[in-house]
C-alpha cells in the first residue's frame, strides 16, 4: 500500500450544486498543547469550489493556519480565518478529498465566506501556494 495513494475523481463523492459557501455548524475545540486543537464535534462546510458539503469528523486534529512563529504578530493561527484554516487541514491531510490546488482555492474561498480582507485573503494564499506543497497529503490527482 502506498503512503501517498491516488484517489480517482470519481470516488470522492457526489457533487451536489451550491450557489454560496457557507459554514453549517460552529467549531467546538479542546485546545492540546502549545500548536494542537481536537475537533469536538463534527464540522461542516458547503463549499462552491468542489460543490460539495465538506465534513471534517470530531477528533480531526488542526494546527489552524501554519504559520511561521515569527509572523504570528501580524498573521496569528486563529484569526477571522481560523474556520477556514480547519478546512484546509482536513483537505491537505486527509486522501481524496481535493488536490492541492483544490484545497488552496476552497482556502480562499472560506475565507471571504468569513469575510476576511482581500490583502490577508492574499497573502495567506500566496504562503500556502508557495509553501504549502510538504504538507499536501491529499493524494489526488488530475
Amino acid at each position: 500500500m502506498s503512503l501517498d495513494p491516488v484517489v480517482p475523481l470519481e470516488d470522492v463523492g457526489v457533487r451536489v450544486p451550491l450557489w454560496v459557501s457557507t459554514f453549517l455548524l460552529p467549531l467546538a475545540l479542546e485546545y492540546l498543547d502549545g500548536r494542537a486543537w481536537r475537533l469536538l464535534a463534527g464540522f461542516d462546510y458547503e463549499c462552491v469550489v468542489l460543490e460539495r458539503v465538506i465534513v471534517i469528523p470530531s477528533g480531526f486534529l488542526t494546527d489552524f493556519a501554519s504559520m511561521p512563529r515569527a509572523l504570528w504578530p501580524l498573521l496569528p493561527p486563529t484569526g477571522r480565518y481560523g474556520k477556514a484554516a480547519v478546512v484546509h487541514d482536513f483537505l491537505y491531510r486527509t486522501a481524496g478529498q481535493a488536490t492541492r490546488l483544490e484545497a488552496d482555492q476552497v482556502l480562499v474561498e472560506a475565507m471571504t465566506a468569513l469575510a476576511v480582507g482581500r490583502l490577508t485573503r492574499w497573502t495567506i494564499y500566496a504562503g500556502v501556494r508557495v509553501g504549502g506543497r510538504a504538507s499536501y497529503h491529499g493524494g489526488l490527482v488530475r
